[in-house]
């Protein structure tokens, strides 16, 4: 890939002032807590939701409860494990597919449509998901509800990603710190109302202040240059830009202060088709790790299902909900680091945590762990590798990538989490059943 140049770390372009900065970097976490904060939810209740399905779908008489109970004890299965009908990893099919989808097809059609009128589909969508899943009384509505949050989160996210290259560079510490904060906020605020007597369906009614504080967030707080899309789109021409910072996509260097010469003609216009196939080639190296890191901790979280502490003064479904939290802590602490250190090889991230996941796939097998601690302190790096991963990711794509196709990479590239991340819920299913079949 041609060296690049940065279109959003060039002052003339953004606002002056430093207020303006700061209240962009503010809104763009807003914006990113509220566009995962449905998607984490609906990962939260997971547990809740399938458990719905027991209980209202199923009717067993005394007799039958009887013979469940002197079975196992466990009206889902009768083996060492506590297992549910169906895995978790159905409702995560249900969260990312739809996300995996529009990530794998949208970015080479969404520029069409301008970011307000996106803005307003995305909230539409997240609102609709809390309606259905707190409403429902049988479980396919309730994964209705949960593709409904996935095509807000998905849809958003790469938008979002685009946006990002209206603005100052520093708004993706903002967003890489917002995302991790939904997942905190998320599954913190659902496992404590839970915890403290409330129903699913009250909490889930609850959080509908979300999809509304993300509409302030942006049509209210950010300040948007003159030029954005809001309302029409018409192709952007992106003229040569002359930088003091390059560094070329693939070029493995150390140093990132390296000085080039004048910069070269660059064609005028929209991206053409073979443009973008080059981009996308040069992306692989970004897209592939991101991939493999959310893969392995998202079957590491599908893991967590199965390992259950009898002894212990949370339920199954307490603990799994506490697993989401602390999982979401590291994450949230990771994606907020990006101000203070940058690591460009993202393999080593992919590389740590595929040894979380063969590490958790034994303790899971012969259950050596000794207590409920020790597994939470394991979470909480499987989170912090993941956020970094992100963050990392996607703010060397920003720097690295010509300004020209860099609107395209942003949306692009955020197709590698989903990937991982729907892979692994295929996973689960073989997985989940072989252990509960034990």
């Amino acid at each position: 890939m041609e060296r690049t140049s940065s279109i959003n770390a060039d002052p003339p372009q953004q606002p002056a002032g430093r207020c303006v900065k700061w209240r962009n970097w503010i809104g763009f976490w807003l914006l990113g807590l509220c566009n995962n904060f449905a998607y984490v939810v609906m990962l939260s209740a997971a547990h809740d939701i399938l458990e719905k399905q027991e209980s209202k779908n199923t009717t067993v008489s005394a007799s039958d409860q009887l013979a469940v109970d002197f079975r196992g004890g466990n009206s889902s299965n009768s083996t060492g494990y506590d297992c549910s009908p169906v895995t978790t990893g159905a409702v995560l099919l249900a969260d990312i597919l739809p996300t995996l989808v529009i990530k794998l097809f949208a970015p080479f059609v969404i520029h069409k449509v301008p970011y307000g009128l996106r803005v307003l589909f995305c909230v539409a969508m997240a609102a609709t998901s809390f309606l259905l899943v707190s409403s429902s009384s049988v479980v396919w509505i309730s994964i209705v509800g949960v593709i409904f949050a996935s095509i807000s989160s998905g849809l958003g996210e790469l938008s979002f990603l685009s946006l990002s290259v209206f603005f100052d560079r520093n708004v993706l510490e903002g967003w890489g710190s917002g995302t991790g904060g939904a997942g905190v906020a998320g599954a913190f605020l659902y496992a404590g109302l839970i915890q403290a007597g409330l129903s699913p369906q009250t909490t889930l009614l609850i959080m509908l202040t979300v999809p509304l504080a993300m509409l302030v967030s942006y049509f209210c707080l950010l300040a948007p240059v003159p030029y954005l899309p809001q309302w029409s789109r018409s192709e952007t021409e992106y003229p040569a830009v002359d930088s003091e910072e390059r560094q070329g996509l693939m070029d493995e260097s150390e140093d990132e202060e390296q000085e080039t010469s004048a910069p070269e003609d660059r064609p005028m216009g929209p991206v053409t088709l073979k443009e973008k196939a080059v981009v996308i080639k040069g992306l692989v190296w970004f897209i592939v790790p991101l991939g493999l890191v959310y893969f392995a901790e998202y079957f590491i979280n599908r893991l967590m299902e199965l390992l259950f502490f009898h002894n212990f003064f949370l339920s199954h479904a307490a603990q799994y909900r506490w697993y989401q939290t602390l999982y979401q802590v590291g994450v949230f602490v990771s994606r907020s680091s990006l101000r203070f250190i940058k690591i460009r090889k993202v393999w080593i991230f992919s590389l740590l945590q595929g040894v979380n996941a063969v590490f958790l796939l034994f303790a899971v097998r012969f259950q050596f762990l000794p207590n409920f601690w020790i597994v939470f302190v394991i979470i909480l790096y499987e989170g912090l590798l993941g956020g970094a991963a992100y963050v990392n990711t996607f703010h060397f794509i920003s720097k690295e990538t010509e300004s020209r196709y860099r609107e395209f990479a942003m949306a692009t590239s955020s197709v590698g989490d989903s990937l991982g991340i729907a892979l692994a819920g295929l996973v689960a299913f073989p997985v989940h059943k072989y252990f509960c079949s034990l």
